[in-house]
């Protein structure tokens, strides 16, 4: 029986060349933002600071965004209080993955640099 032992390399993290400066100037403008993460995309949003909303016609793309959860969008922290729609797929556009549409949030804050 062989009991020698190979020793794995030990794995290394990659390299992060980027600074967080530059990661959050490359954010989407449409984009819905949860942990620093891009989790949903927003089509044709209103935001009333007035009434401290933001009211997007649509987000799509959310398959992996937790709705109970915070999020940001913009220079907006925000918290989804109301969804008038929402299908897994929508059939007219399967590429779009979940769909919710009319959709309000409230809005917390600013999002922190």
């Amino acid at each position: 029986m062989d009991t020698s032992r190979q020793t794995a390399n030990p794995i290394q993290p990659p390299r992060i060349s980027k600074s967080l400066e530059s990661v959050e100037a490359a954010r989407e403008p449409d984009g819905l933002y949860q942990k620093r993460a891009l989790v949903a995309r927003v089509a044709d949003a209103e935001i009333d600071t007035e009434a401290r909303e933001v009211r997007m016609n649509e987000v799509y793309l959310s398959d992996t965004l937790v709705i109970p959860e915070e999020c940001e969008y913009g220079d907006y922290r925000i918290q989804i209080q109301r969804i008038e729609f929402a299908s897994k797929i929508d059939r007219a556009a399967p590429e779009k993955g979940r769909v919710l549409r009319g959709v309000t949030a409230d809005i917390l804050g600013t999002r922190e640099p």
